[in-house]
Order: structure tokens, then sequence, then C-alpha cells
């Protein structure tokens, strides 16, 4: 008996694609951004951080007016994370966070590009990169703005396949795609203010792979909302160019170390690199390559010019935002070898390890952040009378967060907080009379032993009747020296 059943066609057995990334890589990159966070000393830059942290709205804003006002997002989100304390591990967490979350999108992105081995391996050889277990442990926001810059490139491709889509569907052009882009967009703006040299990049395929009509209705205005942050910024920070007077001026010979300074290594840097040209060629679609390419080495050359345009400002950790493009066309390239993927992909992750291993050490060492201030406290071997002085007011913080005991009278300080508008402290002027009736001085500056020379206090302290007897310093630089004067 025939019934609707039997006329019916047999149903097909549902085959499901796989349309995610792997999780464990994400893992894998934050856990070895985060196994170097308790060993290497917070440093300066880290410790400002805290300084901001802990200061009161009304606080931050001043301090914001004055400098470092392009970091009043990434201020405001660690004011909240630091009411939980500020302990090492918990001031960099966020940042090892961060590196899992980039490695995450950066797999999935090289899965929409290539395959999933391509992306598997870029977030396994992000993850293997040096730079990446310095910034990953490094409570600043140069590791969210690397995870802010990938999350935007994967919301790009995102918003490109879904306007590609519906015009086969004939359908309109849906705006979530873009509000998600917008708000990718918005998060490099706010977590550095230089990690928006990326997005010029990202012109190429937006040109390239969609129509003119959506260009400029979808694709431009939402980069023009997401970089209103960006303009306010800039604003702040082209005002506050004192704060970074003392980068000096560099030439085009400072790109020929790019390939180490986003690697965190020579030798990985070169070898990625050039895999990574390798990719640019091997990737199939055109207007991605032209992108990813930008992305790696547009940031650079752009930081290079404005030095020049506006003023001096290269500085190799602004541009920690290429790492992820060398990873992801490095992976890309070694996917693409024929009935051999498999194997060069694997073979890549375990040079870049091996290669890696001494930065990798030293990275994880007491002095990994170049200022080891454990050290310097345990260096002051202090005697009941002795005096000491700071030859930069703000290594003084280092001093609070570290000390464990009994140190020497802090002679010159005349308060407990910061200085409201910078991270100094307060301090006399007459070093000679705070001074008077001590007949030792220890003095801490940061920097090599001959750079105490150009210090003012440093030179107040001789000029008061005091010759050095002694000077030890942290073994690299700038790292710190701890001097010991005697009375004449």
């Amino acid at each position: 008996m025939t019934t609707a059943s039997t006329l019916a066609p047999p149903a097909r057995p549902v085959v499901r694609s796989r349309r995610s990334s792997p999780w464990w890589v994400a893992g894998i990159a934050g856990v070895a951004a985060f196994s170097g966070s308790g060993s290497a000393s917070l440093n300066g830059d880290e410790l400002a951080t805290i300084s901001a942290a802990s200061r009161s709205l009304p606080g931050l804003w001043e301090l914001a007016r004055h400098i470092d006002g392009h970091f009043l997002p990434y201020y405001l989100f660690m004011q909240l994370w630091a009411k939980a304390g500020t302990a090492e591990l918990w001031l960099r967490l966020p940042s090892a966070l961060a590196i899992g979350v980039a490695a995450w999108f950066l797999v999935d992105l090289g899965r929409r590009l290539h395959s999933t081995w391509a992306g598997v391996t870029a977030g396994l050889l992000f993850a293997a990169l040096p730079s990446v277990s310095y910034y990953g442990a490094f409570a600043r926001s140069y590791a969210p703005a690397a995870a802010a810059v990938v999350f935007s490139f994967w919301a790009l491709h995102r918003a490109t396949r879904a306007q590609e889509e519906t015009r086969r569907a004939q359908e309109h052009t849906e705006r979530a795609p873009w509000v998600v882009y917008a708000v990718a967009v918005a998060l490099v703006c706010c977590t550095h203010l230089f990690a928006v040299l990326v997005l010029p990049a990202q012109l190429v395929a937006a040109v390239a792979l969609l129509p003119r009509r959506t260009v400029l209705l979808r694709w431009a205005p939402a980069l023009a909302v997401g970089c209103l942050p960006a303009l306010v910024l800039g604003l702040v920070g082209y005002g506050e160019r004192h704060a970074i007077s003392w980068i000096p001026q560099r030439g085009p010979e400072v790109l020929l170390k790019f390939p180490k300074m986003a690697a965190g290594s020579t030798e990985v840097g070169v070898v990625l690199f050039v895999v990574a040209l390798a990719g640019v060629v091997l990737l199939r679609n055109r207007a991605w390559a032209g992108t990813l390419l930008g992305w790696l080495v547009l940031p650079p050359v752009l930081l290079l010019a404005v030095s020049h345009l506006v003023t001096p400002v290269y500085v190799d950790r602004y541009l920690f935002v290429a790492a992820p493009a060398l990873a992801l066309l490095a992976g890309i390239a070694v996917a693409s070898v024929p009935r051999g993927g498999v194997v060069a992909c694997c073979g890549l992750v375990v040079v870049a390890v091996a290669v890696g291993v001494p930065q990798q050490v030293e990275v994880r060492e007491a002095n990994g952040r170049f200022e080891d201030f454990p050290w310097a406290v345990r260096k002051v071997d202090a005697r009941p009378g002795d005096a000491i002085v700071f030859g930069q007011s703000s290594v003084r913080a280092g001093f609070d967060y570290y000390r464990d005991g009994s140190m020497p009278d802090d002679v010159l300080r005349l308060g407990a907080a910061p200085e409201a508008e910078g991270f100094g402290f307060p301090e006399r002027d007459d070093v000679a009379a705070a001074l008077a009736d001590r007949e030792r001085v220890w003095v801490v500056w940061r920097g090599v032993k001959s750079a105490g020379q150009k210090l003012p206090r440093v030179k107040a302290v001789r000029e008061a009747g005091y010759e050095q007897s002694g000077a030890w310093h942290s073994a690299e630089t700038p790292g710190l020296t701890v001097a010991l004067f005697a009375r004449k």
C-alpha cells in the first residue's frame, strides 16, 4: 500500500559543519601569558596604573587633564578592578584574559579566511610569542588593545560576509553586523590611542568586497561612530605632548627592528615575518591578503610618519597590536602547504616555541620588566639615621609598594599622596637642609649609574657635602641604580 510517507524522498542525514573555533587555543594563550605574572617585578608604568586606579573619580579626571589622558578609559576600568586588590597577579589578570580573547578571535578569523588549521596555528603561534608573555603579564592596556584590534578585523569579516549573503538572497543589508563592527572600532580607540593605526588597513577589504553604496551607508558611518573616542582622546593627547617629551626622534632604520618588537625575539620575529609574507602571497582572497598585510606593516610606518610630522611618538610597545597579524599570516602560509599542511603547521609552532625559549625565560625573571624594585629595596642596607633620596620622585612608588620592613628616612617627602597632576610626589626643595644631620644617604634612580650625574636631586646631594661610596645597578637597561653617599 502506497502512503504519503513512502512517496516522500528519504530524509538526508543532518551534517553539522564546524562553525566554532577551538576554545582550548584561547586557554593556552591566556595561561601562557599569565604564567609570568608572579615572577617579574612591577615596573614604573604598572605602578602608574596603580596610582591612577587608586584615585577618586575627580582625582582621576584631574590626572587625565595633565598626563595620560588617552589612557583614561583603561584607568577607569582598572579603578573598578583594583577595588578587589592591587596584588601583582590580580593587576595583570585583565591583560592575560585579553590575550585569551585575542587568541580566540584570531583562531576564528583564520578559520573563516582559510581553514581551521590555519586558525589554530595562528592562535598557537600568537601564544608562543615572547611579546605575548610580556604584554599579557603587564598591567597596561597593550594586551586589551591587541584583543580589540583582532575583534575589529573579525567583526569586519563577519559584516562583509553578511553583506555578500544578503545580496545573493536579494535581501536588505542587516544592520546588526555593522553595529558590532562599530563597537569593535570604539574598543580599539578606547584601549590605546595608537591602536587606531591598524584601521586604515581595513579600507582595503571594505572597498574591495563591498558595493559602493554599502561602503558609504554602512562601513563608513560605522567606522566614523567607532572613531569618536579616538578623536576626543587624540585631542587630549595632543595637548599633553609634554608628557612624552622623553621619546627620541627615530629614523627609518628603526623599521628594521619591527619583527623583533612584534615577536619579542629577533630570531622568532624574522622567521615568522618571512613566513607571513609568504602567507600574503598564498591567501587566495586577495582583498583580505592586502588587508592583513596592511595590519602588519602599516602601524610602524604610520607611527614613524606621525613622529616626523607631529611629535616624536615611536615607541616599540605602541605597536604590539600588529603581533596578531604576524601570527595569522604565518599560520595561513603553513596551512597552505599542499599535502603537508598539518606537518608544516606543527613544525612552525615547535620552531617558534623552541627558538623563543631564551626570551620566554627572560621575561619571567624578577627583572623581566627591566625595573626590579624588590632587588632595589633589598639592596638598601639601612642603618639608624640613614636617609633616602629618589632621583626621580615617581621611583618612590616602587619602594612604597614593595617595602617589607624599616627603610631609611624619606627626608624630602611632604605627603603620602602623589601629585594631583602626575605620578611624582610633593617634595622639599632644600636638600642640604633636609640632610643637615645625616651621615649617610641612599640615592635611588631609574637608569644606569652614569645617569645620576644629570639628575638634579643627585647633584644636590653631592653639593650638600656627600660623595658616592658605592653604587649598584640592576641587570637590564634602563634598570634601577642604588647608590650610597657618605658625608665627606
